[in-house]
This record gives structure tokens, sequence and C-alpha cells, in this order.
């Protein structure tokens, strides 16, 4: 019996980036051995142990064959006679098809070193075509190693599966876990562009795919394509280290002028309301949690009313807040403002960019949020209490006069002195 540490982590080391998790490979041993040593299996679909000391992921060599389309359709086959070789094969990219042993000697038959040199993503052998998954995987690790390129072949071959129909098959729960994943990676638009390349992305997000040749106007955004102005976005989100539901609603925002009449191109009056809906379908579709779902839909609808909070009325802040439940989940709210401020900072061209451009309309809502909280509800429903039917009136009210006198926003919309 040998064992090896096998794919992210030799790659990992071999780039100098730091390890996070080590997944060993076993030749030559049975699940019995195995678990005589005292490893504990884990696998449901094939042998995968826990080390009785480490807790690390041993997994019995093996080799898989293509009972179907699609992720689930696959059997595999574990022995002691399965090689190092027959294990690596099976792999999606060269550079994940790297094994080291005991002694510290790297195992590469299929050159991952080569091409880590070379900053390629290569596919290993055609069996990558058995896997949708591997596109998505492929786009992920674009969005983490940005400065890679797919090989023309591996790139080739991706095109074949989408149409093929392959993509078609992915089980949604984990196109959603892919997608989350390079969201969280340093450069998300690398992750689109891939899928966008392959054609993947037309299938599997057609909503977003739509948006690249839909223009704005130049005067607002100097990068005019809607796609580029998303991909600008979602990159300073990644940027300054926001977490995932706010990255997703920078991602899904401007859905809405997708769909505008093309007679009024390139403005784009109510895509906020237009892109609700698309947002809904897509979080359905493939079972978005609920907290990445709700801020993406607050975000599509008041991402317009955001970006004017300066020239909004007291009585309009209010509303925002009423309807997008603010005081009680303040949190949420500056989730959203986070989205909306790398919206407003997601625009460049050759002579402007907007990246370090002031954005006060963040410290706005924020003041208007907290004199709209600091109104005591229960007293005022302590004061109504023989008129019901007044009290959320009531409240508003108050809400509305503490934002105008606290927050300095005038009645007729602007900001006072």
């Amino acid at each position: 019996m040998k064992t090896y540490v096998v794919g992210g982590a030799v790659r990992d080391r071999l780039l100098g980036r730091p390890v996070q998790d080590r997944d060993h490979v076993v030749v030559g041993a049975t699940p019995q051995q195995l678990v005589a040593r005292g490893f504990t299996p884990v696998g449901k679909d094939f042998p995968v142990f826990l080390h009785p000391h480490t807790h690390e992921e041993y997994a019995l060599a093996r080799t898989e064959r293509s009972t179907g389309p699609g992720y689930k359709g696959f059997t595999f086959h574990t022995a002691p006679d399965v090689t190092l070789e027959d294990d690596l094969i099976r792999r999606d990219l060269t550079i994940n098809a790297i094994a080291e042993d005991e002694d510290g000697t790297l195992i590469d038959p299929f050159g991952g070193q080569r091409d880590l040199a070379a900053k390629l993503f290569r596919h290993v052998s055609s069996a990558f075509a058995e896997d949708p998954v591997r596109i998505l995987r492929v786009a992920r690790f674009a969005a983490r190693f940005a400065d890679f390129a797919v090989a023309p072949e591996t790139l080739a071959l991706m095109r074949q599966m989408v149409a093929a129909g392959e993509v078609d098959h992915l089980v949604p729960e984990r196109v959603w876990q892919e997608l989350a994943r390079g969201l969280m990676e340093a450069k998300p638009s690398r992750m689109f562009a891939v899928l966008r390349d392959c054609g993947a992305l037309a299938h599997i997000l057609p909503e977003l795919d739509a948006l690249w040749g839909v223009p704005q106007p130049e005067i607002h955004h100097p990068e005019i394509d809607t796609g580029a102005h998303v991909m600008l976005v979602v990159d300073l989100a990644a940027a300054a280290g926001h977490p995932l539901p706010v990255r997703f609603a920078a991602l899904l925002h401007d859905l809405g002028k997708g769909v505008t009449p093309k007679e009024g191109w390139p403005s784009h009056h109510g895509h906020e309301a237009l892109g609700v809906p698309l947002v809904q379908a897509i979080c359905q579709r493939l079972r978005v949690p609920n907290d990445c779902r709700d801020l993406a839909l607050m975000t599509a609808r008041e991402h317009g009313n955001i970006g004017r909070g300066l020239q909004l009325r007291a009585a309009t802040l209010v509303n925002v807040f009423e309807r997008c439940d603010a005081i009680r989940r303040p949190e949420r709210f500056f989730d959203m403002l986070k989205a909306a401020e790398c919206d407003f900072r997601g625009r460049s061209g050759e002579q402007r960019t907007f990246a370090n451009e002031p954005y006060p309309q963040a410290a706005h809502w924020q003041a208007a949020l907290a004199a709209a909280r600091s109104i005591d509800a229960g007293a005022i429903a302590h004061a109504n209490r023989e008129n019901p039917p007044r009290i959320p009136l009531a409240i508003h009210e108050a809400r509305v006069a503490a934002v105008r006198a606290i927050a300095g926003v005038s009645e007729e919309g602007a900001p006072s002195a």
C-alpha cells in the first residue's frame, strides 16, 4: 500500500500559494485494510476514508466510466491493482493531476508542471468531456488564477460539450455551488469570461448573458456595454472583500437592462422593476440560499433609488426603509449600500473612471436610517391606543419627521444646507 498527496495541495505548493486541504490517494489497498488501520469510511459513491489522527481524506485509487449524461452518470471501480496513473488520468486538468509521494517525489505523467509554468488550463484526457461540472470548475479556476488561460484544445472541447447539451444536465445545486465559489475568488469576472467563451453562460444564466451588447449612455457609463459594467461591479465587490450575498447582488443588479425596449436604448428607464422577476427566476432555478436571494432581489429593485438618495424626499427615503424592512434589519440594508457603491464605482473608460470618486450616498442613507430607527414605535402605538388604525401612519410620519430633521433632507428632496 502506498499513499500520495494529490490535486490542489500539490498544485498550490508548486505555485507558492497557501495549502488549505490535503487530499490523498491510496494505491494497492482494499477498504477492509484501511478500516483495519483505523480509517473511518465516509464516501457514499466510492471509498473515501478519514485518517484516524489528521482527519484528512484518503481515497482509494479508482477508475470511472460514464453511464449517462450529466454529473451523476458514472460508475466507479476500485481495486488494489488500480494504478496511480489510472487514477490521475480521470482528473480534470493536468495541473490537478500531479501527485507527491511520501518522500516528496513528484509524479507528473501528464505535464502538469509544464502547464503550471505556461499558466494553462489543459484537460488531462478525453474523459473530461464526460462530466459537465468540469466546465464550471475550469471557469472557477480562471477566477482564482486570473493570469491563467484555457488551452485552445480544452476550450474547443468545452464548446463541443456545450453544443452536445451536456451543460443542460447539470444539477442546480452543483451549478450554484461552483458559481458561489467562483464569486468568492479574487477575479470573478474571469469565471464569466470563460463561461461566455465556451457558450455555457447562455445555458446557465441566460439572463446575465443577455447583457453583453446592451448599450448604456456613455456620459454615465464610459464602458458603454452593460455586460462589461456588471463585470467591473462584481470585481470591485470582490476587491473590497464583500461577502457572497453582496457579490451575488452586484452580479444580478442590472438584469433588467437586458429586457428594456430596444427603441429606448441606450436609456433603460424602469429597468429596476424589470430585473426583479429575472432575479427571482434565477434564484428559483438554482435554488439560491435565502440570504443571497433576498439581497439580490432588494438590490435589483432599489439600486436606482440608492443612487438618487441625495435627491429624494424624506418620505421617499422612509418608504424605501419600510419596503426593505431596514428598520428591523439594518445590516442587510447596509449590505445593499455596499453593492450599490460597487455599482457606482464600476464604470470606467479611456477618459474617465469612477473608482475613486466620492460616494456620499452611503453616509446619507446611513444617517437617514439611524434617524428613522431612533423613533420609539412602541410609545407611538401606546399614544394612539384608542385609534389602532392610526398607529402605522403615525409611526411613518414620525420617521419622516426624524429623517427630515436629523439627516438634513428638505421637503423638496434636495439636501439642505
